[in-house]
């Protein structure tokens, strides 16, 4: 049985701050034993000993890529297709039949982990919208769920959730996906764009603007402060008259008041 290393609390500290730092993560001290477990075979395999040692070789600025490989290592990825339903109902029957016709129609997953919530909405826009143009954006600070996500392969126990018209039309299986996977169709892969975006930074204005931006179970993870600069760098992006959505266990309460409430967990900018 391999041994565990130990992290001390002045280490776990510094871990503390370098992640707050360059993700904006919030990491609690009751994380420690969820870091070490993250990160202690990734020392092994860098052959150190301690975690002081690889701390330092993280912020000597010689290693931007295994700075990366600790970003993904700590970031938490839990999605599935068309999590949080209401959600999307809210865009089927809500959204899209109000908004002015022609245009492009275009929608933000700002934190769209592995795919499953850019490609849900991608869905929805295909069956809904046939005869408009449309593009979804998918955007995640980890490169490792990205390139998961471009992929667009997932096990076949991962469709729950899809509905019966989407998995026949827009999910593939057999030789494509292989055994025991489903691949997505590229008549909706073609329409997704996914790129690495730190929201804790300001967002390039070259992604352009969108009606909807999808913000869930991301701010989970973010203190006070991190929350309104994340909300305040999408804010430029979203049009006027656009709608902001969070996760159900999230409230821009205290973070914005540039945005009125539609309901709970939904936000509307001003026209």
């Amino acid at each position: 049985m391999i041994e565990q290393l130990i992290i001390s609390d002045q280490e776990f500290l510094l871990f503390q701050r370098l992640i707050h730092k360059l993700a904006g993560i919030n990491l609690a001290d009751s994380k420690k034993v969820l870091l070490v477990g993250r990160l202690q075979r990734r020392l092994r395999e860098r052959q150190l000993d301690s975690f002081g040692q690889y701390y330092r070789q993280l912020t000597s600025g010689q290693h931007p890529d295994e700075v990366q490989t600790m970003i993904d290592l700590l970031t938490t990825n839990e999605t599935y297709f068309f999590r949080e339903s209401r959600h999307f109902d809210f865009l089927r029957d809500e959204i899209l039949p109000t908004r002015r016709p022609g245009g492009n129609v275009r929608i933000w997953s700002a934190a769209s982990s592995s795919g499953e919530e850019a490609y849900s909405i991608a869905m929805l826009l295909a069956e809904r919208l046939p005869h408009t143009p449309w593009e979804v954006f998918g955007s995640d600070i980890s490169t490792q769920v990205l390139a998961r996500a471009r992929a667009g392969l997932y096990p076949l126990q991962r469709n729950e959730g899809i509905p019966e018209a989407c998995l026949r039309k827009y999910c593939l299986q057999g030789a494509a996906a292989g055994p025991g996977n489903f691949l997505i169709a590229p008549k909706i892969r073609q329409q997704v764009r996914f790129a690495q975006v730190n929201l804790t930074q300001v967002i390039d204005p070259g992604i352009g603007s969108f009606e909807v931006i999808f913000l869930r179970n991301v701010m989970i993870y973010f203190d006070g402060e991190t929350k309104r600069k994340v909300v305040a760098n999408l804010l430029p992006r979203l049009l006027p008259g656009g709608y902001l959505l969070v996760g159900h266990s999230e409230s821009l309460h205290g973070i914005s008041d540039r945005l009125a409430q539609v309901r709970p967990t939904i936000y509307r900018k001003p026209e």
